[in-house]
């Protein structure tokens, strides 16, 4: 027991929660502008591997990462678009965002760098760890709030910006007018469209963050479907937190805890399909407790009205 509950665990999981927190905060955007975004799992796996690909191509990590972010912020404007523009079931939209993202990753794996499964280069370099200036100096706190990486720090900063700009800016109300009632948002002369844009958007970029995470910062190397579910978890963050920031916060730390103790039941001996469960029976046991069944008529046009 002792070595379940040492201070590392705490390190691995604000370590393991920054993924879910930047797709959590991108599903809270959406949620704002009344979209439910389903296709958080596709974006986060296309930002994972495009992370990878623009690394083996430009050799650079924040080109790696800026390269992720164009990648998902395409796929973005084309969830955008459909449910928006077309006015289409943003559940089935953004399944369908899902199983393209599987599969043409898997089909770029091969094809371009000639593997299936995963693809490792040990020469490629990752996203640094970052160690604070006196913090790291500090017992304890120094041990579990340094040597991350720059989007882990990234994310709990956004995390306070956008609680911010949601909630003490005209733009944050705007975005909340244009989801809540868009008709009379329209009538007082708000371009609601535009804000729903901007809000799947930057929901893309979020999660070009998040995969960009997985893949360069917690490991350096692309697995087949190496999201694991982490997109659907961050969903369920965004109504748990009830789309405010802060909120999706403490609910992705929840869901990051279960993690990091699932990695570290894994060095006990016990069965590693066993330990791989408890983020997702987490999930299950939240939406048991939360009960919010009128999230899905708040956050989304369920039947593209």
């Amino acid at each position: 027991m002792e070595t379940l509950l040492d201070w590392s665990l705490l390190n691995s999981t604000i370590r393991v929660v920054a993924p879910l927190l930047l797709a959590a905060l991108g599903g809270a955007l959406c949620a704002r502008v009344g979209l439910f975004n389903v296709a958080l799992e596709g974006m986060m796996l296309t930002g994972a591997f495009t992370a990878i690909l623009g690394n083996y191509l430009f050799g650079s990590v924040l080109l790696a990462i800026l390269f992720a972010c164009v990648c998902v912020g395409l796929v973005a404007l084309l969830f955008a678009y459909l449910s928006i523009q077309l006015q289409a079931n943003v559940i089935i939209v953004g399944v369908a965002i899902n199983f393209l993202a599987s599969g043409l990753t898997a089909f770029l794996l091969f094809s371009v760098f000639g593997v299936k499964g995963q693809y490792y280069d040990k020469t490629m370099v990752g996203l640094p760890e970052w160690h604070i200036p006196l913090i790291k100096d500090i017992p304890v706190l120094g041990d579990i709030l340094s040597g991350h990486s720059p989007l882990v720090y990234l994310a709990f900063v956004l995390a306070f910006v956008l609680q911010f700009v949601l909630f003490r800016t005209v733009f944050g109300f705007r975005l909340m007018a244009s989801g809540q009632n868009p008709q009379a948002a329209q009538s007082l002369g708000l371009r609601v469209k535009r804000y729903q844009y901007a809000a799947v958007l930057a929901s893309g970029v979020l999660c070009a963050l998040a995969g960009a995470q997985l893949s360069l910062g917690q490991v350096t190397l692309f697995a087949e479907n190496m999201t694991s579910g982490r997109g659907f978890i961050a969903l369920v963050a965004t109504m748990l937190g009830q789309s405010s920031p802060l909120g999706v916060t403490a609910a992705s730390l929840l869901f990051g805890f279960m993690d990091a103790v699932s990695i570290r039941l894994q060095g006990l001996a016990l069965p590693t399909h066993f330990t791989m469960m408890l983020p997702y029976v987490m999930t299950i046991v939240v939406m048991f407790v939360v009960k919010d069944k009128g999230y899905l008529r708040q956050s989304g046009r369920i039947g593209g009205q």
